[in-house]
């Protein structure tokens, strides 16, 4: 397993309160990490989310001028993680309700070759303390998106998730207001294979979260709608790169 260049992003709209743990939570060594870098996505905060981040070890912060959505910020954490020569992409919430802890478990099927994208699935790992409405909203949606992809998913609103530079290269997404179901619909109908890996959740304790359930209805129903009825040209996976590569050293020898 050739040691990878993984870079963590914190998309973060006001998150003063909690980001300085998630950074230091980020894991800095392990296996099949080269380097792990942290930066941080700021999304028009109007606190001191950034000067939090910074002293709390980021290597790097880029802000949007305003505030954009979280789809922005997302889209932009993609674009940086690429640009800046990352193997492998990781994201993940700046409100600390999810384990920065399990980075290295929710990269392993990446640098395995087993995986293109996976996602932190908390309803395979530990759900303790979300709140109804919230545990109804990710069912219904991520039923959704199963039902789309025709493939099941546990946990299709995680704020935790790993790319490959290949799926970070081609992922698009085509609203501002949020990136979940658009974001994996995009991939997986790309033909990228996704793994999800189960995680440990936290309640959250600072700030409050941007979403409301009928802004969420009201802006993502029209963007599934939007990402299943636009063409998408399928895109060669890692693992079928590297399936190639060894068929064509087999001839060769």
């Amino acid at each position: 397993m050739k040691p990878q260049k993984i870079i963590v992003f914190l998309p973060a709209f006001n998150e003063e309160d909690s980001i300085a743990d998630v950074i230091r939570n980020v894991p800095r060594s392990f296996d099949g990490a080269k380097t792990v870098e942290v930066i941080v996505i700021d999304d028009g905060s109007t606190d001191n989310t950034i000067k939090t981040a910074k002293a709390a070890g980021a290597d790097g912060t880029v802000s949007m001028p305003v505030n954009m959505g979280l789809g922005a910020a997302v889209r932009k954490g993609l674009e940086e993680c690429y640009c800046r020569g990352a193997d492998i992409g990781v994201m993940i919430d700046a409100d600390g309700e999810y384990p920065a802890e399990q980075i290295p478990e929710l990269v392993k099927p990446i640098l395995q070759g087993e995986a293109d994208y996976t996602m932190g699935s908390r309803f395979m790992g530990t759900i303790k303390g979300m709140r109804l409405h919230r545990r109804f909203g990710n069912y219904l949606f991520t039923l959704l998106q199963a039902i789309l992809l025709k493939k099941w998913l546990y946990d299709g609103q995680s704020g935790m998730r790993a790319f490959s530079r290949n799926a970070l290269k081609h992922a698009e997404i085509i609203h501002d207001y949020n990136y979940a179901q658009v974001l994996t619909l995009n991939l997986v109908r790309k033909g990228f294979k996704v793994i999800e890996v189960p995680i440990r959740y936290k309640v959250r304790s600072t700030g409050t979260s941007f979403i409301t359930f009928r802004k969420y209805m009201s802006n993502v129903l029209p963007a599934v709608w939007k990402e299943m009825r636009r063409p998408v040209k399928k895109i060669k996976s890692f693992q079928q790169n590297n399936r190639d590569d060894k068929e064509i050293s087999y001839k060769e020898a």
